[in-house]
């Protein structure tokens, strides 16, 4: 993301007219995934909204993954796509997995499950960038110039500003200690992946991330739910939100930002994440705007443009 001279994905090089573009137009097409990601990755709230309260948090993440499954093997054989060569490959892929999803989704269900504010989450989580900056410096050698410092911290003051309307009093220990255990898993997860999963490819890194993260999923829900689901019109709609949308789409680009960019460049787009939120929630649920949450949204932008090499 440091620089716009790569290509597009495998699938879509390979496909045909229109997508053998010309290089202009193949450049201006992937300047837009770092915001269609914010886009699809903001709308993950709709399938919380509309799941949660029909199943338990892991056995929901856990059909999710077995449906996510399912559909990128079917993909990855129909396009041929490149599997991972050796057994470390899939170790490491597979690690990254259990970072990105079983760890940070995991702690991000519970954490809503547990009655802990959307809000409070959404900030908790918000320290990521951050989090980031740090670990890049030291694991990934990334240089962290003093203007993406500034860009940083002002994202992070606009993410409180977006969500100071939305933070109600009061929480509970059990929701935040599993927000934290979601900012270390994403933070962890996007590092890693940048550092040990260069040549991640989204269809068959799709299938190795998720048959891990689905594993030990499987084997804390065992200890922690009974596995109750409902599948209501309302639950069917938010996994089906969940799998195509999130899973497929918002991941799918997830990895491919992290194999182009760096961590720090990735990291700061979860900045947008609460902005885009907020507007999608305005346009779709009337949900009204404070002046100090379109001034966060403001500062959030120009701290993701100033945190980008």
């Amino acid at each position: 993301m440091g620089s716009t001279h790569y290509s597009l994905p495998a699938a879509i090089r390979g496909a045909t007219p229109p997508y053998n573009a010309t290089p202009v137009l193949r450049t201006s097409m992937t300047r837009l995934y770092p915001f269609l990601f914010v886009f699809l990755w903001s709308t993950g709230f709709i399938g919380a909204k509309f799941g949660l309260p029909h199943a338990e948090p892991l056995t929901f993440l856990l059909i999710r993954y077995a449906a996510v499954i399912v559909l990128m093997t079917l993909v990855a054989l129909v396009m041929r796509a490149p599997w991972p060569r050796s057994g470390k490959e899939w170790f490491h892929i597979g690690v990254s997995g259990v970072l990105v999803h079983a760890v940070y989704l995991g702690g991000v269900f519970t954490s809503i499950s547990k009655g802990f504010p959307a809000g409070l989450s959404s900030l908790v989580v918000g320290l990521q960038p951050l989090l980031t900056a740090f670990a890049a410096g030291w694991f990934l050698k990334e240089t962290v110039i003093p203007r993406q410092w500034l860009g940083l911290v002002l994202g992070l003051v606009g993410v409180v500003l977006v969500l100071s309307g939305r933070i109600q009093a009061g929480f509970g220990l059990e929701g935040l200690g599993a927000s934290l255990v979601a900012l270390l898993g994403i933070t962890a997860g996007t590092v890693y992946q940048k550092r040990f999963c260069p040549g991640l490819d989204w269809r068959t890194g799709a299938v190795a991330q998720f048959i891990p993260a689905a594993l030990v999923t499987l084997v804390v829900a065992a200890f922690t739910e009974q596995f109750r689901v409902s599948f209501t019109p309302d639950f069917v709609f938010a996994l089906g939100w969940l799998v195509f949308v999130l899973s497929l789409g918002a991941i799918s680009l997830l990895n491919g930002l992290i194999r182009r960019g760096t961590a720090v460049n990735v990291a700061s787009l979860f900045y947008l994440v609460p902005a885009s939120t907020s507007a999608i929630a305005w346009l779709l649920f009337d949900e009204r705007l404070s002046a100090i949450a379109l001034l966060g949204m403001v500062l959030a932008i120009i701290g993701v443009y100033l945190s980008r090499k």
